[in-house]
């Protein structure tokens, strides 16, 4: 299965719309790949919280997924579009009542605001055939948990590559903290993971780590697609990365803007499993 990953890198001067077409354009330069990956957030930006409200779509009818169903389209690759700020019809509602102030929404209990950070994966035909929506929420009191709905459940998704079906599952960032989630996915078929994330610079040593080790311990594939850049006075880590079912490396980014590519095996998943049978020695879950 052939692999591009999109690290995309944005700034402050730069608006929702221009960033979409920018994105569009280096996803339909990638006409040899199977699966396109793009990062977190990339077109709300991550960090810059007081613009999500005027940044919020739907999964079904918003900029970010209508500009990458074009290019799944053209492309005929599947597209994993990163994720977006979801925002239900009524979440929408009372942004526009607020007039994009997404602090003017005041106290809204959890699991009422109807916003979410949501992954979005579509087919070569442009449908939109998987949608995650983050479990675990990064901020430590601010942030996605104070403004954002978890998710609950864990998604995974077939493809059809090469003539053969490949299940994917879905985490984004700060879910690779978790190992429990990534052992459920596998629970679930997981043979390739798709981590889209906004990673700062100042914990991507970590990223790498967590990457390598959810691959390895899980016996996945895992595809992770990090920013670069600097936003909302926060520096993007970079680092994207492909590692293998045994935790090794296939390509690995910088902190710069770049594509990463790379070929992933799928049957060596299964050799992997076969050949060194760890997960059938569990004892507790």
């Amino acid at each position: 299965m052939r692999v591009s990953a999109i690290q995309l890198a944005y700034t402050d001067r730069e608006d929702q719309s221009a960033r979409i077409r920018r994105a569009a354009a280096l996803a339909a330069s990638q006409h040899e790949a199977d699966l396109i990956v793009l990062p977190e957030l990339w077109s709300a930006g991550a960090f810059d919280y007081r613009a999500w409200g005027t940044r919020a779509e739907s999964v079904a009818t918003g900029p970010t997924i209508a500009a990458m169903a074009a290019i799944a389209r053209e492309t005929g690759a599947y597209i994993h579009a990163g994720s977006i700020l979801e925002a239900t019809d009524e979440a929408q509602a009372r942004l526009a009542a607020a007039g994009g102030d997404i602090t003017a929404l005041g106290e809204i209990p959890d699991s009422q605001r109807g916003l979410y950070n949501t992954s979005v994966l579509l087919d070569p035909t442009g449908e939109v055939v998987a949608a995650y929506r983050k479990i675990h929420r990064f901020g430590f009191g601010s942030g996605e948990p104070t403004l954002l709905d978890a998710g609950e459940d864990i998604v995974t998704c077939p493809i059809t590559v090469d003539g053969r079906e490949v299940t994917l599952g879905l985490a984004t960032c700060y879910d690779l903290r978790f190992p429990e989630m990534f052992r459920a996915l596998v629970d679930a078929g997981t043979e390739v993971v798709v981590v889209p994330a906004a990673w700062p610079a100042a914990r991507v040593d970590h990223w790498s780590l967590f990457a390598r080790a959810r691959a390895a311990e899980d016996f996945t594939a895992l595809i992770a697609c990090n920013t670069a850049g600097y936003h909302a006075r926060t520096q993007m880590g970079g680092r994207s990365v492909m590692v293998d079912a045994a935790g090794v490396a296939l390509a690995e980014a910088g902190p710069d803007a770049t594509i990463l590519s790379a070929r992933i095996d799928i049957d060596a998943i299964a050799q992997r499993r076969e050949s060194f049978p760890a997960l059938a020695d569990r004892r507790l879950s």
